[in-house]
């Protein structure tokens, strides 16, 4: 099986502290490799673990880890076997992932660079700070039923602008399996002004953070922190061990003032295709 590189015996990275490759080697291990999602085909290759899902959802190598010697062969395999799908296509590349010069390769190869990278930020519940599971005073609401989630919706076109039309339907389909979505709106005087979801993985050790957004008009009244802690608690209760999430250059500084810590960027490069020269 694939696993990440031991980082026992190694001299520290010159980035993170050899408690954080540690704490990086668990989060390949579960959120990039061995985690499983429904209705998706997890497919383990000697040196890459890709994810698999059906029209028309996005496809993504999750995992590599490479030989400097084989990268360009590993790249013409991947893109082979997905061209044919017409379907979205993403390479996702950790800044703490190896060989260096992947990035470049992938974009040599027709992907797209991805200017904008999450950070990947981590929170063990046990260093919880007691502000974070103080009881929440905001209006929090848990969402019970598909039909809520058009309260999700106008947040996120308010907040972040686009289209959700899928959400829906993704979202919905997951609130429905017993245990594995939970999805959090704060109200304002009466209205959706807030939103975030966790998903907790059945026999993960990892839970993780979606969609936080506030409406423009909200920001600054503490509506994200209280979303925020509305899910923290959830997986402290169910006796999660860590909670993990790609933050935005926005939500970064809440997340670290209630406990989160940078452990790497995480680059999501799509395939478009060779480019025209």
């Amino acid at each position: 099986m694939l696993q990440p590189p031991r980082t026992r015996g190694r001299s520290s990275p010159p980035g993170p502290l050899a408690a954080d490759a540690e704490l990086l080697a668990l989060y390949d291990r579960w959120l990039r490799i061995e985690i499983e999602y429904p209705g998706v085909r997890r497919e383990t290759l000697p040196n890459l673990v890709r994810f698999v899902r059906p029209a028309p959802g996005m496809n993504r190598v999750a995992y590599s880890r490479l030989d400097l010697a084989e990268i360009d062969a590993a790249i013409e395999q991947q893109i082979a076997t997905f061209r044919p799908m017409d379907q979205p296509f993403e390479w996702l590349v950790a800044e703490h992932d190896g060989p260096p010069g992947l990035q470049d390769r992938l974009i040599a190869h027709g992907f797209s660079p991805d200017d904008d990278p999450s950070a990947v930020m981590l929170l063990d519940l046990r260093d919880a700070p007691p502000s974070l599971l103080a009881p929440v005073k905001a209006d929090v609401r848990r969402l019970q039923q598909r039909e809520e989630l058009g309260a999700v919706i106008r947040v996120l076109e308010q907040a972040v602008g686009g289209s959700y039309g899928w959400l829906p339907r993704r979202l919905g389909d997951h609130m429905a399996m017993p245990g594995y979505l939970s999805v959090v709106v704060a109200y304002a005087d009466g209205l959706p002004a807030c939103c975030g979801w966790i998903y907790f993985h059945p026999g993960n050790p990892f839970a993780e953070l979606f969609g936080g957004a506030t409406v423009p008009d909200r920001r600054g009244a503490g509506l994200y922190s209280a979303v925020l802690a509305a899910r923290v608690q959830e997986a402290a209760q169910r006796g999660v061990r860590y909670v993990a999430t790609g933050a935005s250059p926005m939500s970064r500084p809440i997340l670290e003032k209630n406990g989160f810590r940078v452990l790497s960027f995480l680059h999501a490069l799509s395939w478009e295709g060779p480019s025209e020269r």
